[in-house]
């Protein structure tokens, strides 16, 4: 028999601390199913170190190893948190003393050594040298700080500390400089960044797999909840405009706005969505800082759930069409 064709795919995956758990089960569960050809990686932060882990795994020992990868790199980010656990501070408590500090101090005052719990774990993990043999497009995406500007970092720019800029969230960690640019988080400015997949020419079927809510009914009230759906709604805005933009050309397209030679320039994309944000709507802020390994492989088995439900459904329509996203709707109404 046969065996079936591999149908092309971009990945583009969101940010959200220790909720990328989620994103971690989305990929072991699309790495299993072995239905289609990952051929290019966008991401920002923590979506940054598990697209780097799967590239990495992936570029040494095939889709199982990418699994592999996944999996010890998580198992890194929870031994990471022991410290802190055995001392009874648990991912709450942790988020409490840290949003405590900051509001009197920076990482410049309270961590001068630039200690980095998460440079060991990606350090232990990651093979860049596979990484950059896998055949895989990377994009990671970092907030330039004196810019304001995105920056992608992609090919052989794709390094631990391209990995620890995407990731540096200004409130904890000291801006990480490379090339003489200091960056911060990547979800300020990209999250993820979409752009870089139409000008790489990379599939043009994209699944984005979100982690932030973007919507959450009421009007938050307290103090904290507030605070909560200010980052929320900072973390999505560069997403939502550029899925704006994508959904304004694709109108374009089909109402045949556009004519030769302009139609060189646009790509239509499919886009497919698995919204853990929505599934995520429970889970309060601190939890993005619970690092235990009980919570950790809770978050894989939703997002191994939730990537199941994708491909018995909406996957079907990957190379002809957009699926569980309808652009216009959501993104160009009112």
């Amino acid at each position: 028999m046969a065996k079936p064709v591999q149908m092309p795919l971009s990945l583009a995956l969101q940010g959200g601390g220790a909720h990328g758990a989620y994103t971690w089960g989305v990929l072991d569960r699309l790495a299993e199913e072995n239905r289609f050809d990952i051929q290019a990686i966008t991401a920002t932060s923590a979506g940054a170190m598990n697209a780097v882990a799967f590239a990495g795994g992936y570029g040494a020992g095939g889709l199982d190893g990418a699994r592999q990868a996944l999996e010890a790199l998580w198992q890194a980010v929870s031994h990471s948190g022991r410290p802190a656990r055995a001392y009874g501070v648990p991912g709450q408590a942790a988020f409490a003393y840290a949003s405590a500090l900051q509001s009197w101090a920076s990482p410049y005052d309270f961590n001068p050594l630039k200690l980095n719990p998460l440079r060991d774990a990606v350090e232990s993990v990651i093979d860049f040298e596979a990484v950059h043999a896998s055949g895989l497009q990377l994009f990671l995406s970092a907030t330039d700080v004196e810019s304001g500007h995105v920056k992608v970092f992609a090919g052989d720019e794709v390094t631990l500390d391209a990995v620890l800029a995407s990731a540096c969230l200004p409130q904890t960690f000291q801006a990480v400089e490379i090339d003489g640019h200091a960056y911060w988080d990547g979800g300020y400015m990209g999250n993820p960044s979409i752009f870089p997949l139409i000008y790489a020419g990379a599939p043009t079927d994209v699944l984005l797999v979100t982690l932030n809510p973007i919507e959450r009914p009421g009007v938050p009230k307290r103090a904290g909840e507030i605070q909560e759906r200010v980052n929320e709604i900072s973390f999505n805005a560069a997403l939502i405009g550029e899925l704006r933009a994508i959904a304004f050309v694709q109108r374009l397209l089909d109402d045949g706005m556009l004519k030769a030679p302009m139609l060189k320039k646009y790509r239509r994309l499919n886009v497919h969505t698995i919204r853990g944000g929505a599934d995520l709507v429970d889970h309060s802020l601190h939890t993005k800082f619970d690092t235990s390994w009980r919570f950790l492989t809770s978050l894989r088995d939703m997002g191994r759930a939730a990537a199941d439900a994708w491909l018995t459904g909406d996957a079907d329509l990957v190379g002809t069409k957009t699926s569980n996203c309808d652009l216009r709707e959501e993104f160009l109404k009112g």
